[in-house]
């Protein structure tokens, strides 16, 4: 079996600045790869080092290559499974832009390490293994893009970080694992159907702007962040169950009145976007002006799902609409 493996940076491929002792990229892609004992055990591996950066400062944009370029390894004959390197403040971000637009059969992993290689028990090493392990394993085919972190699969359009240190740090909030990955054995107890995909357009073009509420929030607020960033779309990130303040609802209703698409999203990690609210700034209220619900989608990822349908060709009530039938697909 044979398996590219992308490398982007994070904290599996940083070290101690010698001078500062601040952690920044420092492995090249080769030299992560040749740190795994037993790796080429598992599948013929090949590096492309995609970027070295701290996924906070990767763009949608190097987002969008990551994937273009998991897309086009397995376009290529050869090539049975990709493996993406990956910081994990933003892992789950371009884990979900990759499973968006996989045409692909063949798994996408994508992993990282909460301990960078000079800590005792790195957890990097292992998670690399283990992604190889899957990224090689026919029965993962048709898995679409999945993450591989402490000994376990999860969805990439379900994953969350959870925790900020612990090597357990990504769960699935409402579901559960697909499987495990131990020593000489990958166990995928399912395989979901495949969600709502699309080719990956030329470039992510169209700013989209994430607001997280608070209470008390101004409306004017918004419109100073759609007018600053030249919007194409919002998505909000309410509370609970997909609510706002009624103080950002003429915000809202601002952005829907420039025929903008306005995806309300919660900051809840188990939430959906089911409110039945009808008060000012309930979920049912904003609805019934014309926002469209996240359902089960993080509001980073509905940001990216939005930028994508824009980028190719959908706008205003279409684009709503396409967001509104793709969600309905990652339940």
């Amino acid at each position: 079996m044979s398996v590219r493996i992308l490398t982007t940076g994070g904290t599996i491929a940083s070290l101690p600045d010698p001078e500062t002792g601040a952690k920044r990229p420092a492995v090249s892609g080769e030299e992560l790869v040749a740190s795994v004992p037993g790796l080429a055990d598992v599948a013929d591996v090949d590096v492309d080092e995609v970027a070295a950066h701290s996924s906070w400062n990767l763009t949608p944009g190097d987002m969008l290559e990551v994937a273009r370029r998991a897309g086009e390894s397995l376009a290529e004959p050869e090539i049975d499974g990709v493996v993406v390197t990956h910081g994990t403040d933003t892992l789950e971000e371009t884990a979900f832009l990759i499973d968006l637009t996989l045409r692909s059969d063949g798994p996408v992993v994508v992993v990282g390490a909460m301990r960078s290689p000079d800590e005792h028990s790195a957890d990097g090493p292992r998670n690399l293994l283990n992604a190889v392990r899957v990224a090689s394993a026919p029965e993962a085919r048709g898995v679409g893009a999945v993450i591989a972190m402490n000994d376990e699969i999860h969805a990439a359009r379900w994953a969350r970080k959870l925790d900020t240190g612990l090597v357990s740090a990504f769960g699935s909030p409402r579901h559960a694992a697909l499987g495990r990955v131990e020593p000489g054995e990958v166990e995928l107890q399912f395989v979901p159907p495949r969600g709502f995909t699309i080719d990956p357009p030329a470039e992510l073009a169209h700013a989209v702007p994430l607001v997280s509420t608070y209470p008390g929030l101004d409306g004017a607020v918004i419109e100073a962040v759609l007018d600053t960033t030249h919007a194409a779309g919002l998505v909000v990130e309410g509370t609970g169950s997909g609510n706002v303040p009624g103080t950002a609802v003429d915000g809202i209703r601002g952005a829907l009145d420039r025929g903008l698409p306005v995806v309300l999203a919660t900051r809840v990690l188990g939430g959906a976007t089911r409110s039945g609210y009808g008060s000012p700034g309930g979920g049912a209220a904003l609805r019934e002006l014309g926002a469209v619900s996240a359902g089960p989608l993080s509001a980073g990822k509905a940001r990216l799902l939005l930028m994508v349908l824009l980028s190719s060709g959908f706008s205003g009530e279409a684009a709503a609409r396409e967001f509104r039938a793709a969600v309905a697909t990652f339940r």
